[in-house]
């Protein structure tokens, strides 16, 4: 168990700037904790909590894919890369629109959703882990951006950096589990103020939608 006290045993460099990087990366606001923090919002703890659940796997199986070389497959073949990344594009651009579409409703037809009608509601029509775990997996610039990330980490000379690299990968997936955990409880503080001030949970989705739709922009300009 002494791999578990110290990181420099299983091949990794300054394990202390490691840290405080995953920190302040997965404090950049991105689509995935944008959407935690939305749907925890609109549909309380338990919604949060499965789309954090989503997000854990769809991170799990990116990094899983890293360590059977897609990293190399995807360099390799620029049009399977070309078109995940207009896959991706596609999915938030659409999100963004459902969000933007549901902060419509409940600007001009807030009696409709107070009334739990859930066909008016586009959150509604996805369950939340499918739609976090759709939204991880078709971004496939996660998987360049572990790749160059880690291997800043890993020791060249390390003869298993097989477990230097699952040793960052556990690391990260429990400092975004925090952050996510923070974000479903910020999500619960602010579902009864929505239902209160629907104009205000109106402005909050447009603003996660458009964020969204520029991620999508971003991605195709990649």
């Amino acid at each position: 168990m002494n791999w578990f006290i110290t990181p420099s045993s299983v091949g990794i460099n300054d394990f202390p700037a490691y840290l405080v990087g995953v920190i302040l990366t997965i404090l950049f606001p991105g689509p995935n904790s944008l959407y935690v923090l939305a749907i925890a919002s609109v549909k309380g703890w338990r919604a949060g909590a499965w789309a954090s659940v989503g997000i854990f796997i769809g991170d799990a199986i990116l990094m899983i894919g890293i360590a059977l070389g897609a990293a190399t497959l995807l360099n390799s073949s620029p049009s399977t890369f070309k078109i995940l990344r207009m896959l991706g594009a596609a999915y938030l651009a659409w999100m963004g629109y459902g969000f933007i579409r549901s902060g419509l409703a409940r600007w001009y037809g807030t009696q409709v959703l107070v009334s739990g009608d859930g066909r008016s509601h586009y959150l509604n029509t996805l369950h939340p882990a499918i739609a976090a775990l759709t939204l991880s997996l078709t971004n496939p610039k996660a998987i360049f951006f572990f790749v160059s990330f880690f291997a800043q980490f890993i020791q060249p000379e390390y003869a298993h950096p097989v477990h230097t690299f699952l040793y960052l990968a556990l690391v990260l997936q429990i400092v975004s589990m925090t952050y996510l955990i923070s974000l479903i409880c910020a999500g619960q503080f602010f579902l009864g103020f929505f239902n209160r001030h629907p104009h205000y949970a109106a402005a909050l989705w447009f603003l996660v939608g458009s964020l969204l739709i520029g991620f999508a922009g971003k991605l195709l300009l990649y």
